[in-house]
């Protein structure tokens, strides 16, 4: 099964194991109904920040998406090409966190929206420049620094800078 079906899968599973039509969950993602449908039956791909919405909504890790056991690991804007997203560790159900490696490409921008109440989120970059939009201000991240923020929050990631920026990004789901 590649990453697309994987997808297409799990949004009908995690769907219907809540008994939600496809108007239920547009309600809860703030993502269109017809979209939801078309990623549904492997129509369309979402872009990542699509996928962000969905998971959010329905209060799942963002990595059940994209990481099909030991398959594809990579999610990308199909549109854009703008941001990879690579898991480096799977879900893992007793700490309860995501930890990806991302790749925002030159003149790139990513707004996220909130995740759940109390999910805290680690970024460190790797190399590059990363703007990042936390509480309202824009802040610059350097190669070998980080912030920890509330990811309960609008927050936002942007590079400027004409070369791709690498980073990690570790969410925390406490509950």
């Amino acid at each position: 099964m590649d990453i697309t079906q994987h997808l297409a899968a799990t949004l009908k599973i995690q769907r219907q194991a809540r008994g939600w039509s496809l108007s239920r969950l547009a309600e809860e993602t703030g993502v269109s109904k017809a979209m939801l449908g078309q990623i549904e039956r492997n129509e369309s791909s979402p872009t990542v920040s699509t996928l962000w919405k969905i998971a959010t909504g329905l209060n799942v890790p963002f990595s059940a998406f994209i990481t099909p056991q030991a398959e594809a690991r990579v999610a990308f804007d199909p549109q854009q090409q703008a941001m990879v997203v690579k898991p480096l560790f799977p879900w893992d159900e007793a700490l309860k966190f995501d930890h990806f490696s991302i790749t925002l490409a030159a003149g790139a921008m990513s707004e996220s929206t909130p995740h759940e109440a109390g999910v805290i989120e680690h970024v460190v970059v790797i190399s590059g420049e990363l703007e990042m939009l936390i509480d309202g201000e824009w802040r610059t991240l350097f190669a070998d620094s980080g912030v920890r923020f509330a990811g309960d929050k609008p927050h936002a990631y942007r590079n400027s800078s004409a070369r791709p920026v690498h980073f990690h990004s570790l969410i925390h789901y406490p509950r």
